[in-house]
């Protein structure tokens, strides 16, 4: 095919036209015509075969040609080769991806893995040890990223002749979730599989006792992996090794952690001394607050955990400690007034735990300092008068027989002085199991009549539940949000019914929500017959107060005769019922909230003593 060259202008002074060369090739010889010019016509006589300037001439200008020939044949083969983003002769799956650009060629790639949808989604076969399974590529988050498969296929290089001419196949980039992958590999090892024995240290008393680990004999998530991405579109089933998975500590290493530290540890007691005394912490204390606790990996770490450690201690820290007060209201003349907070001292627990750890290992010089750190009061004087406790919110009050003198009005009493005066926080949930803790004897309550499977029995804390239904009215008619209560499985005719609770720790408990942005204030009082729970906060609301549905689903009580006993207490009997409450709550003149509370009572049996 010719190639058109242009030539240069002439110099100025000539007005021709720029000459148009046409760059051909003919036979050398020693005589002939010269080529015709640019019209046709010869442009003189033949050139004398001794001028040797003449014959040069014409090499240039045919070397010349040949060169531009070859430089625009280059030019197009290689324009060829590079045309779109990915070399020509390219295939992924058997499919053309080459002189595409890369959209295209992810069309083209995405096009042929919906032709082998059902071929990609089929169950892969695996090889696992001794077994072959099959597992599901969705279960493992087995597929071909096509994006990524055409980013290898536009890095490919080739020399441009053989991107011209050859072809080259680009493996597919397959991805898989390790983690779930491990998880159904795992499953599928079966009997042939064995769990890591993990390297163990306890105390059994004082006594230190071990357990040497044993290794795993499982599948490795990423060489798994790796064997999936490789083998999975292959028409071989994919094999997954096991191997044996040792744990980070080695028995050697337990056995001198026992030696070193375990061991010494509870050897001899430590002393605790600070700028107010000293506390000697014993070796069972020691042991109830060392551990060894193991990582996933089966690596021991020593850790002395100092709430244990303070539980084990019990009131000993008494001594050199002073527990913060929170600030607290009261009534003085019908007017809330603050309690002031009180500062305290305590023990840097992170020091202690860290200096206790330090010299456990030792035989002599067993000496722990103390370091005493003021601690604030989490609810100080000034917050406490910042929180809009300036009314009656709600009063509630039920009533009790047996005056003051009975076990039972002891109890009510006691609970009531817990409580009494206690501040709940905007947003903040208050738990009566939480903030009594456990009822018993060191506490103040006696024994006196509980419900237990059914029936009444003599139990430490008994009515109780009496002023945990006074609670619970009284922040019910305050508006105040309910969290947490269960009525009485009996109904007891000194209970409203429905809006009611009970109270058994730790089991049953009974919680609240502050959920007003003020703070209210929980004021107990009682009589020789009854006790009385008011809130005081800011008002919000015009009125709240509950609506009945009548009492449907009436069950008689039936009679059941009881070993007779001090453990026996005879009942008469209630009749069982299901009942709705609706708890109805105004504000500037509209009802803002209308919450429904239903329960079931069952009929209480009439229990006879005896025959």
């Amino acid at each position: 095919m010719p190639v058109t060259l242009y030539g240069d202008k002439l110099p100025p002074a000539d007005d021709r036209p720029t000459v148009q060369v046409t760059a051909v090739t003919w036979p050398a010889t020693e005589a002939g015509p010269p080529p015709p010019a640019a019209g046709g016509e010869p442009t003189g006589p033949a050139p004398d075969p001794a001028a040797p300037r003449g014959g040069r001439r014409r090499r240039v200008v045919l070397a010349a040609g040949m060169a531009t020939v070859l430089l625009a044949a280059g030019a197009g083969a290689g324009g060829y080769a590079y045309a779109g983003e990915v070399p020509r002769g390219t295939t992924v799956l058997g499919t053309e991806v080459g002189g595409k650009s890369r959209a295209d060629a992810a069309r083209a790639l995405r096009a042929e893995l919906d032709r082998r949808a059902v071929t990609l989604a089929a169950p892969v076969p695996v090889r696992i040890g001794d077994r072959t399974t099959e597992i599901m590529p969705a279960d493992v988050g087995l597929t071909v990223d096509v994006d990524a498969t055409v980013a290898a296929a536009v890095e490919a290089q080739a020399a441009p002749l053989s991107r011209l001419f050859g072809s080259r196949t680009v493996e597919p980039v397959v991805t898989v979730d390790p983690a779930r992958l491990e998880t159904v590999l795992e499953a599928a090892v079966g009997p042939q599989g064995r769990k890591m024995t993990m390297p163990k240290i306890t105390y059994s008393g004082t006594t230190p006792k071990k357990v040497h680990p044993k290794p795993a004999l499982t599948v490795d998530a990423q060489a798994s992996a790796e064997a999936f991405r490789r083998s999975w579109l292959g028409a071989e089933p994919v094999t997954v090794p096991l191997v044996e998975k040792h744990p980070a500590t080695s028995a050697e290493e337990v056995d001198r952690l026992v030696a070193e530290l375990a061991a010494p540890a509870v050897a001899a007691p430590v002393k605790l001394t600070t700028e107010k005394g000293s506390v000697t912490i014993p070796a069972s204390a020691i042991a109830r607050s060392l551990s060894f606790p193991a990582d996933k990996t089966g690596k021991l770490t020593p850790k002395l955990d100092v709430k244990k450690l303070r539980a084990a201690l019990g009131d000993k820290l008494a001594a050199i400690e002073v527990e913060p007060r929170d600030a607290a209201m009261t009534l003085a003349g019908g007017t809330p007034k603050a309690v002031p907070s009180r500062p305290g001292q305590r023990l840097d627990d992170d020091a202690l735990g860290r200096d206790l750890l330090a010299v456990l290992p030792k035989a002599d010089g067993r000496t722990v300092d103390g370091v005493l750190k003021p601690v604030e009061a989490e609810l100080t004087t000034e917050k406490v008068t910042q929180l809009g406790i300036k009314e009656k919110v709600s009063s509630f009050t039920t009533h009790f027989t047996g005056g003051l003198s009975s076990a039972r009005s002891k109890n009510i009493v006691q609970i009531a002085k817990d409580v009494d005066g206690t501040v709940v926080q905007p947003g903040e949930t208050f738990s009566l199991n939480g903030h009594t803790g456990e009822r018993s004897y060191k506490q103040g309550y006696h024994d006196a009549p509980v419900i237990l499977d059914g029936k009444l029995v003599p139990g430490v804390g008994g009515g109780t539940s009496q002023f945990t239904t006074t609670l619970f009215n009284a922040i019910y008619y305050a508006g105040l949000e309910d969290v947490e209560h269960k009525p009485h499985s009996y109904w007891f005719s000194r209970y409203p019914a429905v809006i009611e609770s009970t109270i058994f720790y730790p089991n049953l408990d009974f919680k609240f929500r502050n959920n007003t942005p003020y703070g209210v204030m929980i004021d107990t009082s009682y009589t020789s017959s009854s006790v009385t729970v008011a809130i005081w906060g800011t008002k919000i609301y015009d009125s709240v107060k509950t609506e009945y549905s009548p009492r449907r689903n009436i069950t008689r009580p039936k009679v059941v005769h009881l070993e007779p006993g001090p453990s026996c207490i005879a009942t008469n009997g209630i009749n069982g019922f299901t009942q709705d409450a609706y708890r109805v709550i105004r504000k500037d003149g509209n009802v803002v909230k209308r919450e429904k509370f239903t329960w079931t009572y069952q009929a209480e049996p009439r229990f006879v003593c005896g025959p």
